[in-house]
């Protein structure tokens, strides 16, 4: 059986984690979450999971250790983190918002609110997992920030050395910001994905190169994991529906909207 979009989702969020060592992977969402399982049972074994209390856990869930705030403060201010968060919206640098949409003094829409999205960004490494990419998200400027992106973090000095926007995930494609001014770069498009479908469903020019890969196909053993180990009632495909992600339309269309 072919793969499904939501597992190549999954493995790609799992590929953040790659080479990370031991540090704690903060995954929000279900498909970053069945990502940092993945990595930890198949090539991140030194990954640390969290029960997102007071317990670093297995990728079943049993306890084995003990992770108080207080210590779990120390490996966020310590850039011993790999957090991968949502975003309501984002932009060519990797400013992110999900707070509100609008004037922030008289928002059309009430978001989250900012919550820990500086933090995060300032003082360890981030991620991001978008499960609907259009013009909606991907904005040429965002109305509130909350996550730091690369133009605002080179003017803060030392305050961001932990600063790093490694990989955004979404159900067309993996980018991230390996280029001269840390602009938005297509790394590879999921299968039944064309570069022009993730160019129009962008609201800002994307840095693309001439050759843009398939994102890597799930190996045997990770399906295996994915479909009876992490994910055995397939919740997955709830939140990447198996072929609404190659309806390059539907993007469009959301992008106008």
């Amino acid at each position: 059986m072919r793969a499904t979009r939501a597992e190549y989702c999954v493995v790609a969020c799992a590929e953040v984690w790659r080479g990370a060592g031991e540090v704690l992977a903060s995954p929000m969402g279900l498909i970053p979450s069945l990502g940092a399982r993945l990595a930890r049972l198949t090539f991140a074994p030194d990954l640390l999971l969290t029960d997102g209390e007071a317990l670093l856990v297995r990728p079943d869930g049993t306890p084995e250790g003990w992770l108080p705030y207080r210590q779990h403060l120390e490996l966020v201010a310590g850039g011993r983190r790999h957090v991968m968060m949502g975003a309501s919206q984002l932009d060519r640098y990797g400013n992110q918002n999900i707070s509100c949409v609008g004037d922030w003094a008289r928002p059309r829409r009430q978001l989250l609110g900012v919550r820990g999205a500086p933090v995060n960004t300032l003082n360890n490494p981030t991620s991001y997992w978008v499960p609907r990419h259009s013009r909606r998200v991907f904005v040429e400027r965002v109305d509130m920030v909350c996550g730091v992106g690369y133009d605002r973090a080179a003017g803060l000095g030392g305050a961001a050395r932990y600063h790093r926007i490694a990989r955004v995930v979404t159900d067309l494609a993996v980018l991230d910001f390996a280029t001269p001014d840390h602009s938005m770069r297509l790394v590879s498009v999921h299968p039944g994905v064309t570069v022009r479908q993730v160019r129009e469903a962008t609201g800002f020019p994307l840095t693309v190169p001439a050759d843009v890969p398939p994102t890597r196909d799930p190996g045997a053993a990770e399906l295996r994991l994915i479909r009876e180990v992490l994910d055995p009632a397939g919740s997955r495909t709830r939140e990447v529906p198996e072929g609404a992600a190659a309806d390059g339309d539907r993007h469009r269309a959301e992008g106008r909207a």
